[in-house]
This record gives structure tokens, C-alpha cells and sequence, in this order.
């Protein structure tokens, strides 16, 4: 990064790296929606949502969000953030209830406690990025722009009047004299304070625990009008002071720094994903950083898995299956073919997860990982039939594969999950076939997940993969996907054994 450019976000390096937003249909095929609402779960004032919905396009851009977050990483880096995001909760909740409350000086109190506490976040921040000393370019370039900020005339200004206004009111003393209905407020002047004394004298007497007769304060912040009324008239007896609330509360309204605000809430982006999948990384799971390209297609893989799936087989999620894929030369389409609940659909989520996630810049579930860095990730997966359109299924079906195959391009990913089941075999191979002779012309990379095996082979783009089963007991499935030719056998193998139809159950039958 060049020193010059001013850093602007810790998400985006330069402006036009945000783009426009994806559709999220998508997100429920490939079971991205239960993976980002459990990211951004706890964390509503954030609003995540959004970036989960932009994807980058450049993989300049997604280096970026890697180096960072190797930056956090880091215990010591990694704690700063922490802190500062709890005391900068905790400012919004101040500001929230000065909001909320009615009495001027209450408000302006509460107002004045948050700035403090913004104030003590920001320094501490920019004191452990100093001594820390990150190498990202995001967080080199947020510690020089929080260098320059904490020694601005704005925020010495804003510190300097935090400490001279609450040093003020802290020196604020006061007496409150109760006479039947009449309340007289005066200022301290040294008065005996006899609770002290009579608590003092009666001391010796205690001889055991006793019940405790002292009434408590609410722990409500709102006053009651008697209260209320208490404290204007103490502001009379020091207007001095509560001008000086009056004139900062003014001064200073808008205290709170957009490029700090913005970085409090993108950085999340890159915690919650952490704080998401900690748990699974201690279970034996690996996530790596993917080397990405947006040139060569050439995609290898190992270790790879179903995130969604993990997070919900937590806490046993180690033993999971992972498989490895590659795409070599002109290879671009797996054609995955096999059994049923052999693990078809967890692969094809897998490869759109996986690409989708790169794009995000978030470490991906695998081992290692090169892949191509997609414009768009699109998918299409079966539907359950809509009157409302007056079409049928495979109709549907055809609607929608040609809506997609108009929008996509040769950056695309394109996965299908069981498409054209629901018409004739001939009818399924015959549009497969045409589908498939369309996402090789774009030369997009994707998956194809049929029962037809006869779409395996289609041409030297299509790669054919099986879901395998148990060598010696075909209904047993491994879940590993590998390569090999089509042949439909351990499936059929797998049907007859389920209904004794086997050779030797057949001959043992028989006999």
C-alpha cells in the first residue's frame, strides 16, 4: 500500500473493490444462510448481513482481508480489538440510554460517560497497534490513520474537555434536608456525616448477622420527579459547572469519528467468522487461506468439507468425511453420479461454498486450496413447484437453468444439484446434455449432479466423479467422492441388496 493513500476501510483497500450485491437464493441452495446467520449471530447492531452479500472480484482485494486477518491472528492484536469492541458496546449503550431518558442533565451525564469511555477506547487502541506493530496493509495503514487522529486538535480537544468537565462534576457536593413534604437541597460545607458516627457507635453491639433494615436505590437509571427535582436544584447551586456539561454536550455532539465507527462495525466481519469456526478448528478441522487466481481454472483441493454441515454435527464434527478434487487443463464440470445419501448434494455445496467463501476473502474448509476467483456464483438446485407461476416442474426447471445460463459468464460457477428429475430419463439426458454443451462453451467451472450416467462422459470438459460405496457391502456408504468412470453399478448393487435381490441372496433364497 502506498503510504500516501489514506486508509479508508478495513474490509475494502479502494473504493471500487465494493460491488454490487449477490443474490441470496443462492445462499440457501448452497446452505450459506445457516452458515451466515450463525456468524452473525449475538452481533444484530453490526448489521453483517450486507457484507456476507458482496463478494470480491479482485484477488488484489482478497489478499487484503487474508492479511488482516493473519494480523488477528495474533493473541496480542487480537485482544486489543477485543477490549476496544466492548468499550465501544458500551459507549452505544450510554448513548442509547441518554437517548431514551427525559431529564436534561441525566442525559447530558450519560452523554459526557460515553465520550470518556470513546475517548479511553481510541487511545488504548492506537497505543497496542503501535507497540504491536501488524503487517497487514489494512491494519498499517487504520495504526497511521489512528496516530493522526488521537493527535488531532478534535481529539485532544474532545479528551482535555472530557477530564475538565467530569473533574467538575466530580467536585460537585451537596446537602439534601428532609423536612415533612419539604425538600431543601444546600451546598456541603463540611457537615459532620452522622450516618458514619451512628454506625460507628453502635458497631460494638453487633454481635451476629442480623437483618439488614437499609433500603436500597432502584437499579432503574430513569429519576423519578422528585429527583429530577433534587438535581435542577443543585445545577442552580453550581451553574458554573452544569454550563459547562451544557456547553460540551454542544460542542461536541458529534464526537464519534466515522472512519472509527465504521472500522468498530466491518471488523466483526473478520471476528465473527473467527469466533464461528474456533470450535471446529479445535476439533481437527482444518481452514486455510486459498491461493487464488483469476486466470487460470486449474482448481485442486484437499481436505475439503461442508461447513454447514460441520457446524451442525458440533461437537463430533472431526470425524467427518473430506474429500480432494482437482481440475487439470481443459477439465472445468464435475459430473458427480452414484448412489443416493452416498454424499452427491454435500459435494456440490462444498465447491460452491468454497468458491463463494474464497471470494469473501474468509478462509475456506480445506486443508490446502487453489481456486479461481469467480464473478458470480450461481446454482441450481430442485424446487418445490409453485402454483403461482402455472408452470410445472421440469417447465420450472427450464425457466430457470435458461435465466441462469444468460446471466453467466466464463468466471462464472455454476453448480446443479439433481436437475431434471422429475421428467423421463430420455428427456433428462437429452437437456443435460445441452446444458452441459453450454456451460462448456461459456468455459465456467462448475458441478452436475444427475442420475444420468451417461452425461459423465459428455466431453473433454466433463470430469466423472462417484459417490463410492463399501467394497464388501455396497450399501454402506463411504461419502467419498473420487474419480472414475460412470457405471451405475453401486447403485444398482446397493438397490438389489436392499431388497435381497442379490445373486447370493438370491441363490440362498432359493434354496
Amino acid at each position: 500500500m502506498n503510504p500516501a493513500v489514506p486508509f479508508r476501510s478495513i474490509l475494502f483497500e479502494h473504493p471500487d473493490d465494493e460491488v454490487q450485491r449477490e443474490d441470496p437464493s443462492m445462499f440457501r441452495d448452497l446452505n450459506l444462510d445457516q452458515v451466515f446467520a450463525a456468524v452473525a449471530s449475538g452481533r444484530d447492531e453490526y448489521d453483517l448481513t450486507p457484507f456476507f452479500a458482496a463478494p470480491l472480484r479482485d484477488v488484489r482485494a482478497v489478499e487484503y482481508r487474508h492479511r488482516v486477518q493473519q494480523d488477528l491472528a495474533d493473541d496480542a492484536l487480537s485482544k486489543a480489538v477485543a477490549e476496544f469492541t466492548l468499550a465501544m458496546r458500551e459507549m452505544r449503550e450510554n448513548l442509547g440510554l441518554a437517548g431514551r431518558l427525559r431529564e436534561r442533565y441525566q442525559k447530558e451525564r450519560w452523554f459526557l460517560d460515553a465520550a470518556r469511555i470513546y475517548g479511553q477506547a481510541v487511545t488504548a487502541l492506537a497505543e497496542a497497534l503501535t507497540a504491536i506493530e501488524p503487517g497487514s496493509h489494512g491494519f498499517t495503514a487504520f495504526r497511521r490513520y489512528l496516530t493522526d487522529y488521537t493527535q488531532s486538535e478534535t481529539f485532544t480537544g474532545l479528551t482535555a474537555d472530557v477530564a475538565r468537565v467530569t473533574s467538575a462534576l466530580d467536585e460537585v457536593r451537596y446537602c439534601v434536608l428532609i423536612k415533612g413534604n419539604r425538600v431543601r437541597v444546600t451546598r456541603y460545607e463540611g457537615e459532620a456525616d452522622y450516618s458514619a458516627e451512628v454506625q460507628h457507635t453502635f458497631a460494638k453491639f453487633a454481635e451476629r448477622t442480623v437483618k439488614d433494615y437499609r433500603v436500597g436505590f432502584r437499579g432503574r437509571a430513569e429519576m423519578d420527579h422528585v429527583e429530577a427535582r433534587i438535581l435542577d436544584l443543585v445545577a442552580r447551586l453550581y451553574p458554573e459547572v452544569f454550563q459547562s456539561l451544557d456547553e460540551f454536550c454542544a460542542g461536541h455532539a458529534a464526537y464519534l469519528d466515522e472512519t472509527i465507527r465504521v472500522f468498530d462495525r466491518e471488523v466483526q466481519f473478520y471476528v465473527a467468522y473467527r469466533d464461528f469456526t474456533a470450535p471446529m478448528r479445535a476439533a481437527g478441522l482444518e481452514f486455510c487461506y486459498p491461493v487464488m487466481s483469476a486466470d487460470a481454472k486449474e482448481v485442486s483441493v484437499r481436505g475439503a468439507f461442508d461447513l454447514a454441515l460441520a457446524a451442525k454435527l458440533m461437537p463430533k464434527a472431526g470425524a467427518m468425511v473430506r474429500n480432494d478434487f482437482h481440475l487439470t487443463g481443459s477439465e472445468r464440470i464435475f459430473v458427480v453420479t452414484g448412489p443416493n445419501s452416498g454424499g452427491k448434494t454435500t459435494f456440490a455445496r462444498m465447491f460452491g461454498q468454497l468458491h463463494y467463501l474464497a471470494s469473501l476473502g474468509y478462509p475456506v474448509p480445506a486443508g490446502e486450496a487453489g481456486l479461481f476467483l469467480p464473478d458470480r456464483v450461481f446454482t441450481h438446485f430442485e424446487r418445490e413447484e409453485d402454483l403461482a407461476t402455472l408452470r410445472g416442474k421440469f417447465e420450472d426447471e427450464l425457466v430457470r437453468i435458461k435465466g441462469v445460463l444468460d446471466e453467466a459468464t466464463g468466471d462464472s460457477v455454476l453448480v446443479m444439484n439433481e436437475s431434471f428429475a422429475s421428467t423421463t430419463l430420455r428427456d433428462a439426458l437429452f437437456v443435460g446434455e445441452r446444458v452441459l454443451d453450454r456451460m462448456t462453451a461459456l468455459g465456467l467451472l462448475g458441478v452436475y449432479v444427475t442420475f444420468v450416467d451417461e452425461l459423465a462422459s459428455r466431453n473433454a470438459a466433463c470430469v466423472s466423479v462417484v459417490a463410492t460405496v463399501a467394497p464388501d457391502n455396497p450399501a454402506e456408504r463411504t461419502l467419498k467422492i473420487v474419480r472414475k468412470p460412470a457405471d451405475g453399478l453401486a447403485y444398482a448393487a446397493a438397490i438389489a441388496g436392499k431388497y435381497r435381490l442379490t445373486y447370493r441372496q438370491l441363490k440362498e433364497r432359493l434354496t
